[in-house]
């Protein structure tokens, strides 16, 4: 993949996708979010779940201003759109994505860490929206994710107040799900998606391409496809076996949650 922007590393099932420009916080530049694209590409057909995480400090503090450059609309609109492509292979690919969220998650990397499935942050954390401060807009899907997820009316605040988000604030707001102490939110990013992996990978499509589809959709459209989900899943022989392991008590039973205390929480 040529210089190491971004590093590849397969965990058994799991791709482990770093961004790796730690003196620059990790921001995202076109030839970043390339690498990105052969990363994550590389890991559709290798691996069963991934984590995107950042190397140092920091997660990702977002376009890197350095690279922009003015451009005509029409060229300003390409741009963007190559962004949306790379960000729905993440959130609509065949594969489900947890994020790691340590330091700074501004901006693009904000709009990164949103095509994720799941995201685990620890204290350092931080979330931005500077766009309106930039004098720009958000163009890597955040209006459209990051909106669905905190609601339109906290993304229009953090934007045009400059509002910075906590680690605990953004659990609270639905961004972030799991919280961990300090250093740790890589490994349980770990933790997760290889208990991801384990899922038969034809239901993990499905929650991962179905599940934010029936969000567009109107309420008998997306009970439709539901039940259409519902039956084209239940009918594999991978489903067959893994209920009859449940009904044998092969399979793990749920159980309730264990206590939390501290920073950690599930």
């Amino acid at each position: 993949m040529g210089k190491a922007n971004v590093t590849y590393v397969l965990d058994g099932a799991v791709a482990l996708i770093g961004l790796d420009r730690a003196a620059k916080r990790n921001a995202l530049g076109d030839a970043v979010v390339e690498e990105l694209r052969q990363a994550v590409e590389r890991a559709a057909g290798e691996a069963r779940a991934g984590v995107i995480f950042g190397h140092g400090a920091h997660f990702s503090a977002g376009l890197d201003l350095a690279e922009h450059s003015v451009r005509s609309p029409l060229e300003g609109l390409h741009h963007s759109r190559g962004w949306h492509a790379i960000f729905d292979r993440i959130e609509r690919g065949p594969i489900p994505y947890v994020a790691a969220l340590a330091g700074a998650v501004i901006g693009g990397g904000m709009e990164l860490a949103a095509a994720a499935h799941v995201r685990v942050a620890d204290p350092t954390a931080f979330f931005a929206l500077p766009e309106g401060q930039r004098g720009i807009f958000v163009g890597g899907g955040g209006s459209v994710r990051i909106a669905r997820l905190v609601s339109a009316a906290r993304m229009a605040d953090m934007m045009l107040t400059g509002r910075v988000l906590s680690a605990a604030e953004a659990e609270r707001a639905g961004f972030v799900q799991y919280l961990t102490a300090s250093g740790a939110a890589l490994d349980k990013a770990k933790d997760l998606a290889t208990r991801i992996a384990g899922n038969a990978p034809l239901s993990n499509f499905a929650i991962v391409n179905a599940l934010p589809r029936i969000q567009d959709m109107s309420h008998d459209d997306g009970l439709f496809l539901e039940s259409l989900m519902a039956a084209f899943t239940q009918t594999t022989p991978e489903a067959a076996e893994r209920l009859r392991a449940f009904l044998d008590k092969r399979s793990e039973r749920i159980a309730p949650p264990a206590a939390t205390s501290g920073a950690e929480g599930e």
